[in-house]
C-alpha cells in the first residue's frame, strides 16, 4: 500500500498515514481501498480494507478509533479505559480525536475535506482532525489544540501534517460560504475570486488557524495531493457526485518518550 506520510511526523517517530485510493478489495464506485462503512459498500470488504490499512499503520484494528463525523467542533479524548471499545465509539459524534494512550491510533475519514494530524513530540500524544469548511468555521482546529493543551502539550512543540484534500482550484463555493470561510481566517487570503466564481483554500485556512494559535511555521507540513484533480489516487465526494469511497488519516500515540536528540531538535 502506497501510504502517504509526513516527513515531519516520521522524523519525530510517529507512525501515521493518509490512505491512498488503491490497495483494497472494493468494487466500483468504491474501488478499491474504501474505508467508509456507511457509503453503500459491502461491510465485509470494508473490514478487509480496514485490516490492510491497520497493517500498514502498524496497529491492530481494535486499536484504531473513529467516530461519527458531523462537521462541527466537538473533540473526543480516547482514554486508556476506552482501549478495548473502538467499535462501541463509532456512533459517537465528534470531528477530532485525541489520545495519550500509548499504542492507540486515532483517525478521521475524508473524501475532499482536509485531514489534519497533530503530534506532541514530548509526550507522544496525538490528534486526528476532520476539517471541512463547516468545521473550520466552527473552530474545530482551535478546539483540538485546546484539548491537547489541556492534556499538557505546548503549542510551540506541536507538529502538524495536512493531508490530501480538495484544493483551491476546484473548491468553488457560494458567496455566503465564502464570507464565512474568510471570517475564519481574517488575516489571510483564503478566498480566490475568478470572475464571478469564488474558490476556497482549505489548506490556507488550516495553516492560518494553526499559526494563529502558536504553532511554528516549520511545524506545519502539507503532504500535498488534490482529491478532486487526481482520480487515480483519491476519492472525491464532489467530483464523483457523492457516490465514492472514503480515505482514512490516522496517527498512533507513541508509547515512549522520543530520543533525547529529537526533543532538542524540536525546541529549535
Amino acid at each position: 500500500m502506497d501510504m502517504l506520510r509526513s516527513s515531519l511526523l516520521r522524523r519525530h517517530g510517529f507512525e501515521h498515514g493518509f490512505s491512498p485510493r488503491r490497495g483494497g478489495v472494493s468494487p466500483p464506485p468504491y474501488d478499491s481501498l474504501n474505508l467508509g462503512a456507511a457509503v453503500g459498500d459491502r461491510p465485509d470488504l470494508v473490514a478487509t480494507n480496514r485490516r490492510r490499512f491497520c497493517e500498514a499503520l502498524g496497529v491492530p484494528p481494535r486499536l484504531l478509533f473513529e467516530v461519527s463525523q458531523v462537521h462541527a467542533a466537538t473533540v473526543r479524548e480516547i482514554c486508556d479505559r476506552d482501549r478495548e471499545r473502538a467499535g462501541d465509539l463509532r456512533g459517537e459524534e465528534a470531528d477530532a480525536l485525541t489520545t495519550r494512550a500509548g499504542g492507540v491510533a486515532v483517525g478521521v475519514r475524508v473524501a475532499d475535506c482536509l485531514p489534519l494530524l497533530i503530534a506532541d513530540p514530548r509526550s507522544g500524544m496525538v490528534a486526528a482532525v476532520h476539517v471541512g469548511w463547516r468545521g473550520a468555521v466552527a473552530g474545530i482546529v482551535g478546539r483540538a489544540l485546546d484539548e491537547m493543551e489541556r492534556m499538557g502539550a505546548s503549542a510551540n512543540d506541536l507538529l502538524t501534517a495536512i493531508g490530501p484534500h480538495i484544493r483551491c482550484d476546484h473548491f468553488e463555493v457560494g458567496e455566503d460560504v465564502a464570507a464565512q470561510i474568510a471570517a475564519a481566517a481574517p488575516q489571510t487570503r483564503v478566498i480566490i475570486q475568478k470572475g464571478d466564481a469564488r474558490f476556497a483554500d482549505l489548506a490556507a485556512v488550516a495553516r492560518a488557524q494553526l499559526l494563529g494559535r502558536g504553532i511554528r511555521s516549520e511545524h506545519v507540513d502539507d503532504v500535498g495531493g488534490d482529491t478532486f484533480e487526481d482520480a487515480e489516487r483519491f476519492f472525491s465526494y464532489r467530483r464523483d457526485g457523492g457516490c465514492t469511497g472514503r480515505h482514512l488519516a490516522a496517527i498512533v500515540c507513541r508509547a515512549k518518550p522520543p530520543p533525547h536528540g529529537l526533543v532538542r531538535e524540536n525546541k529549535g
